[in-house]
């Protein structure tokens, strides 16, 4: 690919690049001799599932390798032990090197449903392979290069230092281990989300001291979640997962607010933008649909695509598939086998209370057994298996155990 063409695909759906000219020049040298850009992202296996928020960085990197040129994925099991403070307003709970290694693998594998695995396209490193070893001595030299001035820059920190919130100094070497990453694998260019943007300067800074031609850093917007409000988190339970099944992510897409379809076409898809916008203006139901088919033939393939849209339009007829969780409920919490609808609700988790579920009816939110409820005070017979729906894709088969 030439070059423009090869830029315009880099910038697709890109927020900061800095700099757009050292870009240009490190691929020009690229081309010319043929040695291929090292091109980092780090991340921190803080939890042990990816999303879609995750995913848009990690294409990104997939676009580096189908340019000809080697990712270098970090897996930060030792800066995961100290705890990323962006974005946070307190410090971080600490997690252990046992820990972070172990969600580390499960990144790995799901991160490789969107990178090419060969060895010769991606590098997966642990950078406890060499901040661990590093001893007091070299951690001062590392800390000699940046001021706390410089490191209170950041809004984070400005913002806790201001408002009294206490900031530890294991927090305040964080983008400095970041950076020394930068200097160990000898990155050309890193990744990551808007966030991280001051941490990929730092490096920046750290590469020029140790000697290196610094880095191009070039960071990606961060995906706002399912409820159109907050970035996407699997804390705030806004996310769609890479790796769940293909009729549960055919769901979730179908729920992206209209306003953001748009941007998870840009960044989630590789449809072509144009078609996407006439799209969305023409038809949002459909456009909708697309995206849905879309995310599913990426992370599953053709073969489940069929299936999971199939299942998406049989439940919103109103059918009830097959394949359901099940609960089982004691017979002590029943009498005679018969129980009140509202504690049912809660004893196999559609509400958190019964006050909540008698809420839920209210508002014609609650089904058994494909109908409405609108009894609060219904009793049902549980001895033989029913069925309770909260919402549109929301089933439990429950039994008396």
């Amino acid at each position: 690919m030439k070059l423009p063409a090869s830029l315009a695909l880099i910038k697709r759906g890109a927020e900061h690049l800095h700099t757009e000219a050292l870009l240009i020049e490190k691929l020009t040298r690229s081309g010319e001799t043929g040695q291929p850009l090292r091109v980092k992202l780090g991340v921190d296996p803080s939890s042990s599932d990816l999303h879609l928020g995750h995913a848009v960085v990690l294409r990104k990197l997939r676009q580096f390798q189908e340019l000809g040129h080697k990712v270098v994925l970090i897996i930060g099991d030792f800066t995961a032990m100290i705890g990323d403070p962006t974005g946070r307003s307190k410090t971080r709970p600490a997690l252990t090197l046992e820990e972070t290694r172990r969600h580390g693998e499960t990144y790995i594998a799901q991160a490789t449903k969107i990178l090419d695995p060969d060895p010769e396209k991606l590098e997966i490193m642990h950078n406890s392979s060499w901040l661990e070893p590093l001893n007091f001595t070299q951690i001062i030299r590392l800390a000699a290069n940046y001021t706390v001035a410089r490191l209170l820059e950041r809004e984070d920190f400005k913002s806790r230092y201001t408002a009294g919130t206490p900031i530890s100094v294991h927090e305040l070497l964080y983008p400095l281990a970041q950076a020394y990453d930068s200097v160990a694998i000898r990155a050309d260019i890193e990744l990551g989300g808007t966030d991280q943007l001051f941490n990929l300067l730092v490096g920046r800074d750290i590469q020029r001291e140790y000697g290196q031609e610094p880095q191009v850093a070039l960071t990606v917007p961060l995906l706002p979640g399912l409820d159109g409000v907050e970035k996407m988190s699997k804390s705030l339970g806004n996310y769609l997962g890479i790796a769940e099944a293909p009729e549960v992510m055919f769901k979730k897409a179908m729920l992206v607010p209209d306003p953001l379809l748009y941007r998870y076409f840009e960044l989630c898809t590789e449809v072509d933008l144009s078609e996407a916008r006439a799209l969305i203006e023409h038809d949002i139901k459909e456009a909708h649909r697309v995206l849905a088919r879309e995310l599913v033939r990426l992370y599953h393939g053709p073969e489940p695509l069929a299936q999971a849209e199939e299942r998406y339009d049989f439940v919103a007829r109103g059918g009830i598939p097959d394949d359901l969780p099940e609960q089982q409920i004691p017979v002590a919490e029943t009498e005679a086998g018969w129980i009140w609808i509202c504690k049912l609700a809660s004893l196999v988790g559609l509400t958190s209370s019964n006050g909540e579920a008698r809420r839920l009816i209210l508002n014609r939110g609650l089904r058994l057994d494909g109908e409405v409820v609108t009894d609060a005070n219904l009793q049902v017979d549980v001895s033989r298996p029913v069925v309770l729906q909260r919402g549109r894709d929301r089933f439990v088969r429950v039994r008396l155990g």
